[in-house]
């Protein structure tokens, strides 16, 4: 069976990572195991080593369920894109352009 070709650009293949070992160490620090949180999860102990390795073919929801199992942290995910710096520039851009007000009818 052939594996299935992900195109993730280096930068997001280290914030996989990152955020795989921030999960492990959550893990860790819970005393948690990791037969404990796969079982919660309602996932195998490989795709837990996945998440933790940050791999990049696991589902986001894999993600959230872990994060879950790990005392309710997928509520952290609710922060992803809060602050979407760059939208609201070009936001702010498309109303900077000169628009006159509608004419009223007297």
């Amino acid at each position: 069976m052939k594996k299935a070709a992900y195109n993730i650009v280096p930068a997001t293949e280290e914030i996989l990572k990152t955020m795989g070992e921030q999960i492990k160490l959550a893990r860790l620090r819970r005393d948690l195991p990791a037969e404990l949180v796969a079982e919660r999860a309602g996932i195998s102990r490989a795709s837990l080593w996945k998440v933790e390795s940050g791999n990049p073919a696991v589902a986001m929801g894999i993600y959230a369920a872990v994060l879950h199992a790990l005392n309710n942290m997928d509520k952290d995910l609710l922060l992803v894109a809060q602050d979407d710096k760059m939208g609201r520039k070009l936001q702010d851009l498309n109303l900077m352009t000169r628009k006159r007000a509608t004419r009223r009818k007297e």
